[in-house]
């Protein structure tokens, strides 16, 4: 039997009864995963599809989408999640670069435009209501085969499928068991859509220790009202989310430790986490233990971890981004030096690399490389390091501008305004001039509550004024725009990409 499913088999034969799974007034229980995901490894057995073949998954946050997962690999199958919420091109990109076997459907789409077989959501109900639930565990996915498929945004071209075999996925549960210390008695928020990896957080060491998923579905995300319903009743003891959808539920005032007095831990990953975030929280949520993590999808979802306290508060005006786990290997590439201090893209080797992309050797070859035997994934991050292996995140490759000459790095501009007073939360992006060269920097900011009826202009020489103290001139942005608030990806970032679109059509 495969190991993860092995672990999450002994949970439902030792505490059938456990709650794994709960979703406002939907509960399911560990037996119920267990015997559904067995009928659905059957159903797919019996269809004698093409060995180790992925399988497409595509609906939200149901409990039968985990039935579904687990189902595909103990027929011996990677699974491909696909959120419901995705447009035709990306179904039918990701389906011409996987080639799957099948479609799980559990949605109400009908018509997806492929060749590949359809299982309807109906099919699939008669499979969990009245299937044989006995398939053959031996031909269930390997150590080194591929677990899950997770397809990039493909914002920037053809998405690629990020391959995560049984190993890695190992690798990475039995840190989050060293680190963070699920048990029987955890229970987890699970808000990031399942074709989001940070999801994986929750869903792997969460059902591997017989925690209960407590699910923030993209209904409540979308209606706020709903949103802050679900939030201050939830259950959860641990908090897993990316930073901004954080930021989100601030606005709601009873979002503490006096409402939620059960909410002990968070662990924030998906993106940077910013000073007056961290402070904010610990503000609100007394004696609660935040963790900041960091990790490409092809690194297996998370590869550092420290954690926040009013000490390292007092440190640090950037929030380092953690140690490395132990049984990794990194470097720094293309070094520069940077105020004083060494700044390199990081590039990481260890049981939890991705075998490359799906189907795509040419992004593989240039992603991956070999070095002294090892396999080394380029993670286009940039980051520097102390004496004692402590990381600290400078940017993207991607997300850094020249402009006048002078390197910017965008994410250090909002660094730099996120320990404003007036600052909530901040996205900088570049205007483009008609050759292509960065004209503007333009700072679109979500001004805190008491400076939400300031004068505009006022509030230009303010912010100009503060930077100007420890901000080089060159780094200031040119334009402000003040917003109520910044566009968030379907993963719960900030939308950049969307608002140099926005800025430069």
């Amino acid at each position: 039997m495969n190991a993860i499913i092995d672990r999450i088999t002994r949970i439902a034969q030792q505490n059938p009864d456990q709650i794994c799974y709960r979703n406002g007034d939907v509960t399911a229980t560990y037996r119920q995963l267990s015997e559904n995901s067995d009928k659905i490894a059957n159903f797919i057995q019996r269809k004698s599809l093409p060995e180790k073949s992925p399988i497409i998954a595509f609906g939200g946050q149901q409990f039968e989408m985990l039935c579904i997962f687990l189902g595909a690999i103990k027929a011996g199958h990677a699974y491909i999640p696909v959120d419901n919420g995705s447009d035709s091109d990306r179904i039918h990109q990701i389906n011409n670069v996987a080639k799957p076997a099948l479609v799980f459907n559990w949605s109400d789409k009908e018509d997806f435009g492929i060749d590949t077989p359809i299982i309807s959501k109906e099919e699939i109900q008669q499979a969990l209501n009245s299937g044989d639930a006995i398939y053959d565990s031996s031909k269930s996915v390997g150590p080194d085969d591929n677990f899950y498929i997770i397809f990039t945004s493909g914002t920037t071209g053809t998405p690629k499928g990020v391959q995560i075999s049984t190993n890695n996925l190992i690798d990475f549960v039995d840190w989050v068991n060293d680190e963070y210390h699920y048990t029987i008695d955890t229970k987890l928020i699970l808000q990031a859509p399942f074709s989001f990896d940070l999801s994986v957080f929750s869903i792997y060491p969460g059902l591997t220790n017989g925690a209960t998923l407590e699910v923030l579905d993209k209904k409540a995300n979308k209606d706020l009202a709903l949103l802050q319903k679900t939030v201050l009743s939830t259950e959860a003891t641990t908090w897993i989310s990316t930073p901004s959808f954080f930021e989100m539920c601030m606005f709601f005032r009873d979002f503490n430790s006096e409402t939620l007095p059960n909410l002990k831990k968070f662990i924030f990953c998906g993106e940077e986490l910013t000073h007056v975030t961290a402070k904010k929280l610990l503000s609100r949520f007394k004696g609660a233990e935040l963790y900041n993590t960091y990790g490409p999808t092809e690194n297996t979802v998370a590869i550092t971890s420290i954690e926040i306290t009013p000490e390292n508060l007092e440190t640090f005006d950037r929030l380092p981004i953690g140690y490395l786990k132990k049984n990794m290997d990194h470097r720094l590439a293309n070094v520069e030096e940077h105020d004083g201090e060494t700044v390199g893209e990081l590039i990481v080797s260890g049981p939890d690399v991705s075998k490359g992309y799906l189907n795509n050797p040419v992004q593989t070859e240039k992603a991956f490389e070999n070095i002294d035997g090892k396999i080394f994934y380029h993670t286009g991050d940039m980051v520097s390091e102390d004496k004692d292996g402590l990381l600290f995140y400078k940017g993207r490759t991607d997300f850094q501008i020249k402009m006048h000459g002078y390197r910017i790095e965008l994410e250090e501009v909002d660094s730099l305004l996120a320990g404003l007073d007036q600052v909530k939360q901040s996205c900088t992006v570049p205007l483009y001039n008609n050759k292509k060269q960065v004209n503007k920097i333009i700072a679109h900011v979500v001004l805190e509550d008491q400076f939400q009826d300031s004068d505009d202009k006022e509030l230009n020489l303010q912010i100009k004024s503060e930077l100007k103290k420890n901000t080089m001139e060159y780094m200031i942005p040119n334009v402000f725009k003040f917003v109520k608030q910044l566009p968030i990806s379907k993963n719960g970032k900030i939308d950049r990409k969307a608002l140099i679109g926005e800025i430069n059509a």
